[in-house]
């Protein structure tokens, strides 16, 4: 008979269950359970430190789910290729899924993760990425053009900030998951690869 391989730990550190995190947390992860069918390991993951879990998904929420000139599959593909550059296995394979589902294309992620400047999408997308990748690896070096070259495309200052944002909040994530050697649910490498 074959060897059964433990299923590696999702993180470095204690991961509480359910019944020891506090109501507000558990009752956040019930329902993301609820609404995808299983739990991102990062909310297991960051209830290791509850006031952080709040924090983090406070902003999270603040820069992904608010109205903005940036469209869902936008940010998410921002989130894919800023994680690839830093290494995120985590962010890149699961955010990966989500641009899959939000851009209804099951090749983006992959493209964007390998090499965002050669993924099949439009010109808009590459500047949105340009900036988002100075930002995430050069944040130092940008200048005026760097905004002219947005504008040139349609976005605004306001975009332009949250663009940023998203890029270096996840800068953060990409660091603490790395750190945590935080493990990919399974689930997210078919989602969005084949029809449900």
């Amino acid at each position: 008979m074959p060897e059964t391989q433990a299923q590696p730990a999702i993180s470095r550190y204690p991961v509480p269950t359910l019944a020891e995190m506090p109501e507000d947390i558990r009752s956040r992860i019930e329902a993301v359970q609820e609404k995808s069918g299983f739990i991102p390991n990062v909310f297991l993951a960051l209830a290791h430190r509850p006031d952080e879990f709040r924090a983090f998904f406070a902003y999270h929420d603040a820069l992904m789910e608010k109205p903005s000139g940036l469209s869902q599959a936008d940010r998410e593909m921002i989130v894919v290729a800023t994680s690839a550059a830093n290494q995120c296995h985590y962010c890149v394979i699961a955010h990966g899924a989500i641009l899959r589902i939000r851009a209804k294309n099951p090749l983006v992620a992959d493209q964007v993760a390998v090499n965002w400047r050669k993924a099949d999408i439009p010109a808009r997308q590459k500047a949105m990425l340009t900036f988002a990748m100075k930002v995430s690896q050069n944040a130092q070096e940008i200048e005026d053009a760097d905004f002219q070259a947005l504008h040139e495309h349609g976005f605004s200052d306001e975009d332009a900030w949250d663009i940023a944002g998203i890029s270096a909040f996840f800068g953060l994530s990409n660091r603490m998951a790395n750190f945590m050697s935080m493990r990919c649910n399974d689930e997210f490498y078919m989602l969005g690869r084949v029809p449900r």
